[in-house]
């Protein structure tokens, strides 16, 4: 990938640019932010511990919006994070006109590039990124699945006291309380996880996938998850930057997949050079269903909410 640009230079973003710039998954690197000599003193710090990890990307940083010109991708972390005992929908009313002016941004300077929405509530935002866009599915997209799923590896961890690197799980729907861990799916070294652990044990896994941002946010109190989100936002970026064609979930449009239509949720994608090559529909059990079907529908009310605004 020759330039991909990051909207947004706050933790998140920062985080997402350490990795993509260290490992070299584009030629040149844009901060953007509102805060322009912010962007500019984090894109000098990010570009020379780069450098010295043998990195030959170029990292800039800046608040014009100029910078945009020619980006391959674009990945957007702008917004207020949220604050303890705020949801994800909170949020909404500041990100909305926020995102709005990112994409204006974007159609201008760089109506070619792909889109990785980051901003919270992301589910609602990726739906809005794309339908300002004009483009296809397969290069609005969003990112929730491969962070919510590394907390559930986490967890599935500590409770069995198994390396990480023989874990496999898969996380759902939409990005918040009504997220769909799917435990049929998840393994230890191709094992099910119902052979290690009990129905009670599991469940305590699924609760605190689904609360895991709000754990970090109660945690911290002056501020929300930046490293893991920045981490799952650079293996996306790597999958599509080195077209690897990875199974990984994503926040996309969904065409009649699970019996949905014109929403944005989680959902196994491949992700290869370009975007989302391709939407998964697992074949989901009656329980299953019903779990999708209610974060869905809470999808839909936030849509609605947002159309409102």
């Amino acid at each position: 990938m020759n330039k991909l640009s990051i909207v947004g230079a706050g933790m998140v973003g920062e985080a997402a640019a350490q990795i993509i710039a260290r490992e070299e998954f584009c030629r040149e690197l844009m901060l953007i932010d509102v805060q322009g000599e912010l962007a500019q003193g984090k894109a000098l710090d990010v570009w020379q511990a780069a450098v010295e990890s043998g990195s030959d990307t170029w990292v800039y940083g800046g608040s014009n919006a100029e910078l945009l010109q020619d980006s391959d991708l674009v990945v957007i972390t702008a917004g207020v994070p949220r604050k303890p005992g705020q949801s994800r929908q909170d949020v909404l009313s500041i990100n909305l006109p926020i995102l709005d002016s990112i994409m204006l941004d974007i159609n201008r300077h760089a109506p070619a590039a792909t889109v990785l929405v980051v901003s919270n509530p992301v589910d609602v935002l990726t739906y809005r990124a794309w339908c300002l866009s004009g483009l296809g599915r397969d290069r609005v997209f969003g990112q929730a699945g491969v962070l919510d799923t590394a907390r559930m590896k986490c967890f599935i961890a500590e409770e069995t006291g198994f390396s990480a690197r023989d874990i496999t799980a898969l996380v759902l729907g939409g990005h918040g309380d009504s997220m769909v861990p799917l435990m049929r799916y998840c393994a230890v070294g191709s094992v099910p996880l119902s052979h290690f652990l009990s129905s009670q044990q599991i469940e305590r896994i699924v609760e605190r996938t689904r609360q895991g941002g709000g754990e970090i946010l109660g945690l911290k109190k002056l501020g929300s998850a930046c490293d893991a989100p920045g981490v799952a936002i650079a293996k996306m970026v790597d999958a599509i930057a080195n077209g690897r064609n990875r199974i990984l979930p994503a926040v996309a449009i969904l065409e009649g997949e699970y019996g949905r239509t014109g929403i944005a949720m989680g959902v196994p994608c491949v992700l290869a050079e370009g975007g989302v090559a391709r939407v998964i529909e697992l074949s989901l059990d009656a329980q299953e269903q019903a779990m999708f079907d209610r974060s869905a529908d809470q999808v839909v009310r936030d849509i609605a909410e947002m159309n409102a605004l």
